[in-house]
C-alpha cells in the first residue's frame, strides 16, 4: 500500500510503499475511503512543539480518517467486514498520526472502540471531515460554548471548522457573527445563515457577543476575542495556529471573562455531525485530492490557499 512517511519537523514526508498491515487484538483494518488535511498537520510539519505528541518516527500522520472495515482482529466485535466507519481520534487508544499510523495512506489499523458508524448517505470525504473538524467545532460550540438559542455567537476563523461551527450555532437558533481576513470565502456566509462577516471579530464589539469561539488561534486573535466579547461572557478557544498568544488580563478581570480551551470531543459529537450530513442541514465545502497530492495539499493549506477542507481519497471513491 502507498503511506506517506513523516520523519519530522522541518523534514519533508515521502510517499513509500509499505506492505498490508495485519490487525491485532482489538483492532480492524480499513481501505481509507478519506483522509483530512488538517491545520494541525501543518503544524506538525513545521512546529518541533508537536513532536513530543508522536509516539514513533517514522509515523504515517493524518488523523481525520474514515474507510471501510476490510479485517477483523482477534476479539473485536460491534462491527463487521463491510462496515463504512469513522475513526474516533479521542479515546483512550489515542489519535491516528500521533499515537499510531494515521490516515495518510491507502490502508490502516484501527483500534475498534475508536469507529462510528457513518449513515450510508454520508460520503466519506464527509465521514472523514466529521471526525476531527466536525467533531472539535461541535463540541467547541455546543459543549465548551454552552450554546443556547438565541444568543450572539462570534466565530473566528471560516475554514473547515468555522465553517462547520458557525451553521451548528445557525440551527441551534444563534445569531452568528463571522470574521474572517479572507474575503474570498464571505460568500459562503449567506450559505451558512450568518448574520454578519467582517475582517475582525473587534468590528462585532457593540453586539454585546455572549459567545466567542475562535477557530484560529492566531494568538492576535485570542486577545482580540477577549476584549470584544460582552461582559460576563465566554471565550472558548479551539485554533492553535500559534501555540502562544498575548492576552489583557486587565480585560479578562473587569469584564468578567471566561476563557476556556477546548480540544477534540467524543464519539457523540461525531455522531452529531453525521446526524446533520446526513438530514442535508449540514453541507461543508470539501476538495477532495488524490492520495500522492496530499504533500502538495498541506503545503496549500500552510500558504492559505484552501477553502473549506481538504480530503484524500482513492480514486472512484
Amino acid at each position: 500500500m502507498k503511506a506517506w512517511h513523516f520523519y519530522g519537523t522541518g523534514k519533508a514526508m515521502e510517499l513509500v510503499e509499505l506492505p498490508e498491515p495485519e490487525p491485532g487484538e482489538g483492532e480492524v483494518l480499513l481501505d481509507i475511503g478519506g483522509s483530512g488535511l488538517c491545520h494541525t498537520d501543518v503544524g506538525v510539519l513545521e512546529d518541533e512543539g508537536w513532536m513530543p505528541m508522536l509516539t514513533k518516527l517514522p509515523m504515517v500522520i493524518g488523523h481525520e480518517v474514515a474507510g471501510t472495515v476490510r479485517r477483523l482482529g482477534a476479539g473485536v466485535s460491534g462491527c463487521a467486514v463491510g462496515d463504512r466507519v469513522g475513526v474516533c481520534p479521542t479515546t483512550s487508544a489515542g489519535a491516528p498520526g500521533f499515537a499510531y499510523d494515521g490516515g495518510f495512506a491507502e490502508q490502516m489499523i484501527a483500534p475498534a472502540q475508536a469507529l462510528v458508524p457513518i449513515p450510508d448517505d454520508v460520503s466519506f470525504a464527509a465521514g472523514a471531515t466529521a471526525t476531527d473538524a466536525g467533531m472539535t467545532s461541535h463540541h467547541a460550540m455546543m459543549t465548551s460554548g454552552a450554546l443556547e438559542p438565541g444568543m450572539k455567537v462570534g466565530v473566528i476563523g471560516l475554514g473547515g471548522l468555522g465553517q462547520i461551527g458557525s451553521r451548528v450555532a445557525v440551527l441551534q437558533g444563534a445569531e452568528v457573527f463571522v470574521a474572517e481576513i479572507d474575503e474570498s470565502v464571505w460568500h459562503l456566509a449567506d450559505e451558512l445563515g450568518v448574520k454578519q462577516i467582517s475582517n475582525s471579530i473587534v468590528d462585532f464589539a457593540d453586539k454585546d457577543l455572549d459567545l466567542i469561539v475562535d477557530y484560529a488561534g492566531f494568538g492576535t486573535t485570542t486577545a482580540q476575542a477577549i476584549e470584544t466579547v460582552a461582559r460576563g461572557g465566554r471565550v472558548v478557544q479551539v485554533g492553535m495556529g500559534k501555540l502562544e498568544a498575548t492576552i489583557s488580563t486587565k480585560a479578562m478581570i473587569l469584564n468578567k471573562v471566561t476563557l476556556v480551551g477546548s480540544n477534540g470531543g467524543t464519539k457523540e459529537d461525531i455522531e452529531g455531525i453525521y446526524r446533520l450530513l446526513s438530514s442535508g442541514d449540514l453541507r461543508p465545502v470539501l476538495t477532495e485530492i488524490g492520495i500522492d497530492e496530499i504533500a502538495d495539499g498541506l503545503h496549500r493549506l500552510s500558504r492559505g490557499e484552501v477553502t473549506g477542507r481538504l480530503v484524500a481519497v482513492p480514486r472512484g471513491i
